[in-house]
């Protein structure tokens, strides 16, 4: 018993809470690093953003979400992605800046309904947003559970120990 008619529109085409989502993570990823300003940020979040919906344009089928991953995931593999490197372009970072600022080896997955990351060939892929498919109120863009499984992997995790050192050295 499917309700046909509530999802004939179409299965949520519009890609903007996925598009979101990739944005976020990489305009947080340049800001952990501190040398890139809020306003830099917004003016390279808007240009990714316009870049990654023109690239994905015709390339975002909702009901086969896996169709196209490989077009549409994002790749820093010791090369810049150039969506990436144009966007960064708005702001003026260069080439050599920006792999001093993202890891060199990032693989970001924008699919329908799911933006995954990997850190490294290695490291485990974390989910950053997560939607049911045919659900009119999908999970909010906000709840990035997958963040906090995996922070041991991101840089913010490497500063626990030492806080944690400090204190029972002061003691």
């Amino acid at each position: 018993m499917s309700h046909r008619h509530s999802h004939r529109r179409g299965p949520r085409a519009d890609m903007v809470p996925e598009i979101a989502a990739a944005v976020g993570f990489v305009s947080g990823l340049l800001r952990t690093r501190g040398c890139v300003s809020e306003q830099q940020l917004q003016v390279f979040s808007g240009a990714l953003r316009e870049a990654l919906t023109e690239h994905y344009r015709h390339h975002w089928f909702p009901e086969k979400p896996s169709k196209g991953s490989g077009y549409r995931c994002i790749r820093i593999n010791h090369r810049m992605d150039p969506l990436i490197s144009r966007a960064a372009g708005h702001i003026g970072l260069s080439l050599p800046q920006l792999y001093q600022l993202l890891p060199s080896e990032l693989t970001l997955w924008v699919d329908p309904y799911e933006v995954s990351y990997r850190i490294g060939e290695d490291g485990s892929i974390c989910v950053l947003y997560e939607a049911k498919p045919h659900h009119h109120h999908h999970q909010q863009p906000g709840s990035y559970g997958g963040m906090l499984t995996c922070k041991n992997q991101m840089m913010l995790g490497r500063a626990s120990p030492s806080k944690n050192y400090i204190m029972t050295v002061s003691s």
